[in-house]
C-alpha cells in the first residue's frame, strides 16, 4: 500500500485525533480517525486494530455502505481472527450489493489463505482476477493464486 506523503500525514492526524477526542463523529471525521490510526502505527503489526474496528462500527452506523462493511470485515479479521472476518465476508456475499466488486473476492481469498484453505483461496483469487483490469493488482493476485495453487495439496 502506498504511504501518504509526509505533508498530508499531519493533517490526517489532526483531523483524526480530533475525531478520536470526541469531535464531530460524521463519516469524514471517522474516516480521518481510521486513517490517523493507520498513519500513527509504527508497523502493520502494531496497528491499533481494536480501535479501528470500533471506529468502523461507528462509521457503519452513520454510513451503512457495503464497502464500509467490507473494510470492517478486515478489521474484524485482524482483531478476532480470519474465521470471524470470513463470516462477515460470507454475509456480504449473501447480501449481493458487492457482486462484481473485486475487493470482495480478493479479501475472501486472503482470509482463506491465512486459514490454510488453499483450494478455496485459489477459487476466490481467480474470481478477483476476473474482476480487475489493474495491472498491479493482477500481478499481486496472480502471485497469490500461484502460491495457493502450489499449496493445494500440501498436508
Amino acid at each position: 500500500m502506498r504511504q501518504q506523503s509526509p505533508n498530508t500525514v499531519p493533517l490526517l492526524l489532526e483531523v483524526g485525533v480530533s475525531a478520536l477526542r470526541g469531535g464531530d463523529a460524521g463519516r469524514y471525521a471517522l474516516q480521518a480517525a481510521i486513517a490517523a490510526l493507520h498513519a500513527q502505527a509504527p508497523s502493520y503489526a502494531e496497528t491499533d486494530w481494536p480501535q479501528i474496528l470500533a471506529l468502523y462500527d461507528e462509521l457503519l452506523k452513520v454510513w451503512p455502505s457495503p464497502v464500509v462493511a467490507l473494510n470492517r470485515a478486515v478489521a474484524v479479521a485482524m482483531v478476532w481472527g480470519p474465521e470471524a472476518g470470513l463470516e462477515e465476508i460470507e454475509a456480504l456475499e449473501s447480501d449481493g450489493r458487492l457482486s462484481g466488486y473485486r475487493y470482495l473476492p480478493a479479501t475472501k481469498a486472503d482470509l482463506l489463505r491465512r486459514l490454510g484453505r488453499h483450494p478455496e483461496a485459489a477459487l476466490a483469487y481467480r474470481a478477483a482476477l476476473e474482476l480487475t483490469d489493474n495491472e498491479a493488482e493482477r500481478r499481486f493476485l496472480s502471485a497469490r493464486l500461484a502460491e495457493s495453487s502450489d499449496r493445494r495439496f500440501d498436508p
